[in-house]
């Protein structure tokens, strides 16, 4: 294993992390849009055809119907709350690691990256669940054509009006289902992959950018590979009607493989698979540009 550079700072993690993340919403959300909308749209009557075919049918539509400002519906959201929650994200993980450490020098093996992953899935669930929330709604109803939010904040408020702050919190639990294991994923194969193709005798810093991104992207894929099930009942949970589902994701879960099977489970596969190469490639290319940058500045923090 190549040597990790040293030592660690959660606090540049933190800051680091939360660049990163602005660069995967504005290079991931479109993906995500067709993504919700492929997870959440309606099962078809007998003799009629689905509202979308796949992916590319989604697009398309999309594209027709709203524009290429379709694509980004509900990405205020996720921009809102996506740089203190990258930044929460890579700080737990840096914690994680700190925290496994009994020495400045010690390397971490594969197992103890995935638990400090795992730690950062469990520190980024209060901010998730309700931007999902948030987002997933905004996302669907423009699809729908029926505009109750006009905007986060509306939709927010009207979430706490109906429901107080459960209502907002809808799906906290499946949020971290889906987080807490991919998170694991996501660090551990990131981590690997950057040892793997850090030349003998070199630092895992000096990596060029097509070696970062390829191996950011790489990690978003792994993540995403553990993340869509759970993501699937989460987002037809969250944008369910209040009480549909009374036994939570449990009652979800029985609905989707009896109506619709097993492979429900992955909707949306493809358009996540096409959005997480490039997103956490551009995710973490901007989080180690801005840790180089706070090493240079700040090399003691």
């Amino acid at each position: 294993m190549a040597k990790q550079p040293q030592p660690i700072s959660p606090v540049k993690n933190f800051f680091a992390g939360g660049f990163g993340g602005v660069c995967l919403v504005f290079v991931g959300h479109p993906l995500d849009t067709i993504k919700v909308r492929l997870q959440t749209q309606p099962k078809p009557q007998a003799g009629q055809s689905p509202l979308y075919s796949g992916t590319f049918d989604c697009f398309r539509q999309t594209l027709i119907r709203e524009g290429v400002r379709g694509l980004y519906k509900g990405m205020a959201a996720p921009i809102i709350g996506v740089t203190p929650m990258f930044a929460v994200c890579f700080f737990g993980f840096g914690l994680g690691k700190k925290l496994q450490q009994r020495n400045p020098d010690d390397i971490l093996t594969y197992p103890q990256l995935f638990a400090a992953g795992m730690l950062s899935g469990v520190f980024t669930t209060a901010i998730m669940a309700p931007g999902e929330r948030i987002k997933c709604l905004l996302q669907i109803q423009a699809a729908s054509g029926e505009i109750k939010y006009g905007g986060p904040m509306d939709c927010a408020k009207q979430l706490y009006r109906e429901a107080g702050i459960r209502g907002i919190y809808k799906g906290t639990v499946l949020t971290l289902m889906r987080d807490v294991p991919a998170s694991g994923m996501y660090f551990m194969t990131y981590e690997w992959l950057k040892n793997i193709l850090t030349p003998e005798g070199k630092s895992v810093s000096d990596l060029s950018v097509p070696r970062i991104l390829f191996a950011g992207g790489m990690a978003g894929i792994f993540n995403w590979a553990v993340a869509i099930p759970p993501d699937v009942l989460k987002s037809r949970f969250q944008t369910a009607a209040p009480g549909k589902y009374p036994n939570g994701f449990r009652d979800v879960l029985r609905e989707l493989i009896r109506e619709e099977g097993v492979s429900s489970l992955y909707k949306g596969f493809t358009a996540v698979m096409i959005r997480a190469f490039p997103a956490n490639a551009a995710c973490f290319l901007g989080f180690e540009v801005a840790m180089k940058f706070l090493n240079w500045i700040a090399p003691s923090l």
